[in-house]
């Protein structure tokens, strides 16, 4: 068993809301994510949402965004939040508490990180300006250019370094997108911006290029008249194009906006977009991500959203069993009582299951596994198995009567097997005294 100082260290980790699935974070809202992998580690640098203040209901159509913080994957589903990398009325040549940080990108080159913004610039008619900083580290602390990039205005930079170390800028909101070459210094472009050729007819986002095998692909936020915001892509042998419309990547998420970015981690490649599960408002959103696939011809399979999302929980990462990829008998909802903002399994009858793929249980080093439950009947019974439903037990719990549905215990439990690699895990349900409610289910989380 590990120690005790880690068993408390863990649990305090399992408490906080940033090991989850999809969406990623759940402690404040993050939108549109750009996520990029440095010397094996992913990072996601999002733009953040809030509740707008009284005397300011109605700025920006509703859209409230005073800045950005940045993320980090740590262990296998844990994100880290490392703060604000950026406020508002930090930007040298911004105007104040305008509410209108849209969606940022860091690239590396060079071993320096540059870090892109767009903002409202003091005293400027352009709808907004981009600016850059810059780092030794992903994370910064980033030192701020004091004044905008000159020659370009729009919203939503997105970065792209070619094998050549040619860095290029793309950027635009509206019936067009562009691109433009980047300087030596990355702080100002070279040449004049061209407009990106070959896209459909319509408003226009979030503009982000990726290359593989020797393609580029152009992928951006697209709104159907029909449809809503979608995520489209088109492709190119260069990357200021000309380039061929492909098709969607997603399509709209009940009606709400969508801007992603696409990441090639640990040899899988990972789209990441938002939407607004936590707060039930279109304009409070939450990053998600979820794999991407391509045939065998290049195109990208469309990627349908799930709750599962991408990762694989560890020894120290909490399970959120309510991210299922499939349920039984049982449903989820809002965790109760004095959780942390979340979801948990409810309503799970006798012989309820749920299944969740992929948790990462090492070289077979854990020894216990915690539950998080909440039960008003006189209890009940969890299993937890793998390989399938009826698949060997590895533990289990009995669970009392906690006093309610939202008064939570945790209990802790043997491996009653050594396990190794990544397995599917499913989640078995068992009442006592007749009861067709069992309880509900917070979390798991390997120790």
């Amino acid at each position: 068993m590990k120690n005790r100082s880690f068993f408390i260290v863990t649990l305090i980790a399992a408490c906080s809301a940033l090991s989850a699935q999809n969406p990623l974070v759940t402690h404040m809202y993050t939108a549109d994510p750009t996520a990029r992998c440095y010397d094996g580690k992913l990072y996601v640098y999002p733009s953040s949402d809030v509740v707008p203040p009284k005397n300011l209901a109605n700025i920006n159509n509703g859209f409230c965004m005073p800045g950005y913080h940045g993320f980090s994957l740590e262990g296998g589903s844990t994100w880290k939040d490392h703060g604000w990398i950026l406020k508002e009325n930090d930007v040298p040549w911004g105007e104040k508490d305008t509410y209108a940080m849209w969606a940022p990108d860091c690239v590396k080159k060079d071993g320096k990180y540059y870090y892109y913004f767009p903002a409202k610039a003091k005293n400027d008619k352009a709808f907004r300006r981009i600016g850059v900083g810059v780092s030794d580290n992903p994370m910064g602390p980033f030192k701020w250019e004091k004044n905008y990039i000159k020659g370009i205005q729009g919203i939503d930079p997105g970065l792209f370094v070619d094998d050549d170390n040619q860095a290029y800028l793309y950027y635009g909101g509206g019936q067009k997108l562009y691109g433009v070459k980047l300087s030596d210094d990355m702080k100002s472009i070279e040449g004049e911006p061209v407009e990106i050729s070959g896209l459909p007819f319509g408003y226009k986002e979030g503009s982000f290029l990726f290359k593989k095998d020797s393609a580029y692909y152009f992928t951006f936020a697209h709104v159907f008249p029909e449809e809503g915001y979608t995520i489209g892509y088109a492709t190119s042998d260069s990357p200021l194009g000309p380039f061929v419309y492909r098709g969607k990547i997603m399509d709209n998420i009940d009606n709400g906006t969508n801007h992603h970015s696409v990441v090639n981690y640990n040899g899988r490649w990972i789209l990441f977009y938002h939407f607004w599960h936590v707060s039930g408002h279109n304009k409070l959103r939450s990053m998600c991500a979820d794999y991407m696939e391509f045939t065998k011809e290049g195109a990208i399979k469309k990627v349908k959203p799930t709750l599962r999302g991408i990762g694989n929980p560890t020894i120290g990462d909490t399970i959120q069993v309510d991210r299922y990829n499939e349920i039984i008998n049982a449903s989820t909802s809002f965790v109760s009582g004095d959780e942390p903002k979340g979801w948990m399994v409810c309503e799970a009858r006798n012989g309820a299951a749920v299944r969740f793929n992929g948790v990462d249980f090492g070289n077979g080093e854990a020894k216990k596994m915690m539950a998080r439950v909440a039960c008003e009947n006189m209890g009940c019974n969890i299993e937890v198995r793998i390989g399938h439903q009826w698949g060997k037990v590895i533990t289990k719990y009995k669970v009392p009567h906690t006093g309610g549905w939202g008064k939570w215990v945790t209990l802790e439990s043997d491996i009653l097997k050594q396990v190794k690699g990544k397995q599917d895990i499913f989640v078995r349900f068992y009442s006592d005294g007749g009861s067709t409610k069992t309880c509900n289910l917070n979390w798991l989380l390997l120790n």
